[in-house]
């Protein structure tokens, strides 16, 4: 089942862009997609992609198969791996990346380790994908108030 958030919502229906819950699931895998790559996959692969299961180690594996594959039938070339993280911020709900923190602040919040924990996995995932620097953080504050942190 797609699991989208409401900042995504100008861009889901179409699927032109990466969702976060298939970003999620790539840097999980390892697999980089870029979004020229993303955007030469019709619209029925890419759902595919949203619903793939992504549980258990054999749907992980088959998944990173599954993206590897459209990726080489799509471009032509091989698709970029990437190192998993062994120990993700994301999973950790003990600790608030210093860069979430930072992002909060610039837009006058203070994130506590509660509010953190409460969060769901997918949840940190995008705070931490819409925090990083050099990204265009547009969406940051809309998933800081669709998470109840504002």
């Amino acid at each position: 089942m797609a699991d989208f958030f409401e900042f995504e919502a100008d861009f889901v229906d179409s699927l032109r862009c990466i969702p976060m819950q298939v970003r999620y699931n790539l840097d999980n895998c390892g697999i980089k997609v870029k979004l020229s790559d993303w955007n030469q996959m019709t619209t029925a692969e890419r759902q595919a992609l949203v619903e793939l299961p992504f549980t258990t180690e054999t749907e992980i594996q088959s998944y990173r198969e599954h993206i590897q594959q459209l990726i080489l039938q799509r471009t032509g070339l091989a698709a970029t791996k990437l190192p998993i993280e062994p120990h993700p911020a994301w999973l950790d709900s003990a600790i608030v990346p210093a860069s979430i923190q930072e992002k909060a602040q610039e837009i006058g919040v203070t994130l506590t380790q509660q509010h953190w924990a409460a969060l769901t996995p997918l949840q940190r995932f995008a705070l931490i994908k819409l925090s990083r620097p050099g990204h265009e953080n547009k969406n940051f504050p809309k998933a800081m108030a669709e998470f109840h942190l504002l």
